[in-house]
């Protein structure tokens, strides 16, 4: 919670240096906020995953039988891993499903990754585009490894799970490589800001495009990086600076001719009825 707050005072206050409007950061990424839902759909960024990175993922009817398992189970839209669960099994997953709040939000089945590492890619990208390949960089990216210290192998990791812990990979990596990985992401979509989970099995892998997309977090993704086991405070502070200060300077360019779209009361609304609808079974160690 401090970091969060740090992290907002901060951008406040580079908003007021730079003369952007704070309070359009939740226009960001409004082009791909769903207004029938209410939310930003992960089926909707689903669909903008090219189908090599894409995993199988659908949305649970109560009827549908996956031909493989493990499968997650996760609402539709939602932050830090709250209310996923995995189902080893059609027992198992028809056991979540009687359990399920009837009033509750939409639920999706996803096909686990076959990758053996979980990494997360948080991105600014840069206001004015740079023509060189190895200049091409966003103004701010970190490559944080999610790591699980249980012999699950497919545990959802997340800040409600003791056994996940983060370890920042940046600094190991040279510009040409953070390009490369950038400009598989640019195939994506056009975001403002995102965070970004991958599987792949190797560093190697994820540099070279063979990884699996896991989701795609579009409001106010923390960057895990702050909460790497391998970073100083003074690294947190410094990456903090450069970050809020990227993010007044995006929030600055989200041109005047962009639809409004009212976001911040209904992720409210909707972060509430989650919280509610899995107050009797928050994510599990296991799952």
């Amino acid at each position: 919670m401090i970091i969060r707050i740090s992290q907002v005072l901060t951008y406040i206050m580079f908003c007021v240096i730079q003369r952007a409007p704070a309070w359009r950061y939740f226009q960001l990424n409004a082009n791909y906020f769903n207004e029938a839902l209410g939310i930003y759909s992960k089926l909707d960024t689903d669909k903008l995953i090219p189908k090599r990175w894409r995993l199988t993922q659908v949305l649970d009817n109560g009827q549908i039988t996956p031909t493989d398992y493990p499968v997650f189970v996760k609402p539709e839209w939602g932050q830090n891993s709250f209310g996923v669960q995995r189902a080893n099994d059609t027992q198992e997953l028809n056991a979540l499903r009687a359990a399920r709040d009837p009033n509750a939000a939409n639920y999706m089945i996803q096909n686990a990754a076959k990758g053996t590492r979980e990494f997360e890619i948080f991105v600014i990208p840069a206001t004015v585009k740079r023509e060189t390949d190895y200049q091409r960089l966003p103004a701010i990216m970190s490559i944080t490894e999610t790591l699980n210290h249980s012999d699950d192998p497919y545990p959802v990791n997340g800040i409600y799970n003791r056994h996940t812990s983060y370890h920042d990979l940046t600094s190991a990596l040279s510009d040409e490589q953070i390009s490369q990985l950038w400009s598989h992401l640019t195939q994506i979509g056009e975001f403002r800001l995102s965070r970004v989970g991958i599987r792949a099995d190797s560093i190697e892998q994820l540099i070279d495009g063979d990884f699996e997309i896991i989701e795609i977090n579009l409001l106010y993704p923390m960057p895990l990086m702050m909460l790497s086991n391998n970073n100083t405070w003074l690294d947190k502070f410094s990456f903090t600076m450069r970050a809020m200060w990227s993010l007044a300077a995006i929030t600055k360019a989200i041109p005047a001719s962009q639809p409004r779209k009212s976001i911040f009361f209904k992720k409210l609304t909707l972060a509430h009825q989650l919280k509610l609808s899995n107050k009797m079974s928050p994510p599990n160690e296991r799952a």
